[in-house]
């Protein structure tokens, strides 16, 4: 089996090719954007026409925080756009019969009722933070549940809860609260710092899940013969952001004080998937978010030190 990952490079991707570059039979097919722009339509019709992937996997996309979402929502929904449509057309154009597109938690409104089940997609208002990635993640697995109405190939997605782990984007101003809040600490902790700024009033809850535990599940939802057209993956519990924080700062070492800017948006008050369809598929992750941290701080160092640190 010839298995094209989009987005390898990426924390999500790097995770994919973990998982699966070890299974017998399958022949992963990468490419780096420099050798691939998944958003020039012409050069992805021609990347699967010529090596013809029997599954992709669309991991692929620009991803950022609030700070980011909501300083560029043209280049969010622009590229995210480009990256679902392109991939997914020029997928089944070229004969692809499998396809799994990877979403985000944030396709549900604001105040869905809580945990969030794939019933609540497009039932209310999304969060206004991040409406421009939402929509382009809506749009593409909405292209691929109609090209599996219309033509019978199996494209199906998964949205996966908040994620983080090694390989992540540790930019100080544009990368995922986790990330952010790790680098902040372990900076505040080198340069002796007597006290760290946090956004926001830290009551806000979310979930979190090691992107090891989502490429075990996309490993899963690829063995099925029927999956669904969409379902949600994550871990059926979250945390406050305070609490977020206070278990980052112990496990980097930061003994200082945490200073809460309530001047700061909060984002959406709570966000936590009902992962009730796939836990009655059989799937589960394994990864608790303890061990995950832990984990992920020792690849950041390890990153760092190589000079491989994204961001």
């Amino acid at each position: 089996m010839k298995l094209f990952i989009s987005g390898h490079t990426g924390m999500v991707g790097g995770a994919l090719v973990r998982r699966f570059q070890s299974v017998p039979g399958v022949t992963l097919l990468t490419r780096t954007r420099k050798e691939l722009d998944l958003a020039d339509q012409a050069a992805v019709q021609a990347f699967y026409a010529a090596e013809k992937p029997d599954v992709a996997i669309v991991a692929a996309g620009k991803v950022g925080g609030i700070h980011a979402n909501n300083t560029y929502p043209a280049e969010f929904i622009y590229e995210n756009l480009a990256i679902a449509t392109n991939c997914i057309h020029s997928a089944w154009k070229s004969g692809v019969k499998r396809l799994l597109f990877l979403g985000s938690s944030c396709i549900y409104p604001k105040l869905a009722p809580q945990p969030m089940h794939e019933d609540s997609l497009l039932s209310s208002a999304l969060e206004p933070t991040n409406e421009a990635y939402a929509i382009a993640k809506i749009a593409g697995l909405k292209m691929a549940e109609y090209y599996r109405k219309q033509y019978g190939v199996i494209y199906h997605s998964a949205m996966p809860t908040n994620l983080y782990g090694p390989g992540d984007n540790y930019h100080p101003q544009n990368s995922h609260v986790m990330p952010a809040l790790i680098r902040r600490f372990h900076e505040a902790k080198n340069n002796g710092l007597a006290e760290v700024p946090a956004w926001g009033t830290g009551s806000p809850r979310r979930e979190f899940m090691h992107a090891d535990d989502l490429a075990d599940a996309c490993a899963f939802l690829l063995n099925l013969e029927n999956p669904p057209d969409l379902v949600n993956v994550g871990c059926g519990n979250d945390v406050t952001i305070r609490e977020l924080v206070e278990q980052v700062a112990e496990v980097v070492g930061y003994q200082g004080r945490i200073v809460w800017d309530a001047s700061k948006p909060d984002g959406t008050p709570r966000k936590l998937l009902d992962t009730s369809r796939i836990n009655h598929l059989g799937w589960k992750p394994r990864i608790s978010l303890k061990e995950g941290l832990a984990r992920t701080y020792q690849a950041f160092l390890e990153e760092q030190r190589s000079g491989k640190l994204r961001g």
